[in-house]
């Protein structure tokens, strides 16, 4: 897996190529389309720019690491290692196939892959571990763990802040994916979130929001981690569900997917600017 220069334009068109890939996994079975889209911009940006992480160094315990605790959001994450080359483009179209385990959610068989979710709220804590170890044995690994906002209503989440603060894990990171939907829901409409830069604060965090789909800001927040010594980093990114796609953006309703591939070949032209018409709920028709 390479890394690549800082300019915008490598990053917009992985990102692109990674959006693609999410719309082909849409289909035969589908998956979880919109929360995964919301997600691309911040793992291709980690991946690609940030993290020291390749294909020479999966197993070395000086990499950094990632868990995606957002477990369904896992589309993304495999688009982004076949653009980056951690695992084969072809191995996509083995998605939920019984010979394969490219699936809706992480599985440690494929490479790059950290420990398996899918349980909301698991994961903060295996990052936590992860993040003593290294402060133990002196190391300067990053850690991450991706978070969905719905996920906070886990009271998992907030014992490990309470906890990471405990033991001033200023190596890890926790990245809050903030697009304001829980399942087929709005977070606001099901258990009110807001204020959560002050809640993360409250718990001991040194927290910073920003727009999850701006490189830019991606980079300029990243470059100043640890925001704190001895303290928690939370970033909180705003995101859109089902960013890139007019048709499907902020929708309850395109949470999991499961397209025609007429759907989807209508969806791949509007990604690529090819069709502005918008598709209607009739049209498309979550399975």
């Amino acid at each position: 897996m390479q890394h690549f220069t800082t300019d915008n334009k490598n990053l917009e068109a992985i990102a692109l190529n990674v959006r693609e890939h999410i719309l082909k996994m849409s289909t035969g079975g589908g998956c979880f389309t919109g929360a995964s889209l919301s997600a691309v911009d911040m793992i291709v940006y980690l991946y690609a720019e940030y993290l020291n992480l390749h294909q020479d160094n999966l197993n070395d315990p000086n990499r950094d690491y990632l868990f995606l605790s957002k477990g369904h959001d896992v589309p993304a994450l495999y688009g982004t290692f076949a653009e980056l080359g951690l695992i084969p483009k072809e191995r996509l179209a083995n998605h939920l196939s019984i010979n394969d385990h490219v699936y809706w959610h992480p599985n440690t068989h494929i490479p790059g892959i950290e420990f398996h979710s899918g349980s909301l709220g698991h994961l903060p804590s295996v990052a936590i571990g992860v993040a003593m170890d290294i402060k133990i044995r002196g190391g300067e690994n990053k850690v991450i763990c991706i978070m969905g906002d719905g996920e906070l209503n886990e009271g998992s989440c907030w014992e490990a802040v309470l906890v990471a603060n405990a033991y001033q894990l200023d190596n890890l990171i926790f990245v809050i994916d903030r697009n304001n939907f829980q399942a087929n829901m709005a977070t606001e409409d099901l258990i009110p979130l807001e204020p959560l830069h002050d809640k993360f604060t409250a718990f001991g965090a040194a927290v910073s929001r920003i727009n999850g789909h701006d490189f830019n800001q991606l980079r300029n927040i990243f470059k100043t981690i640890p925001f704190a010594q001895g303290k928690l980093n939370v970033v909180i990114a705003d995101t859109v569900r089902g960013k890139g796609l007019p048709s499907i953006e902020a929708r309850a309703d395109r949470w999991f997917c499961n397209f025609s591939a007429d759907e989807v070949a209508q969806l791949l032209q509007e990604l690529h600017g090819e069709h502005q018409t918008q598709l209607t709920s009739e049209t498309l028709v979550v399975r």
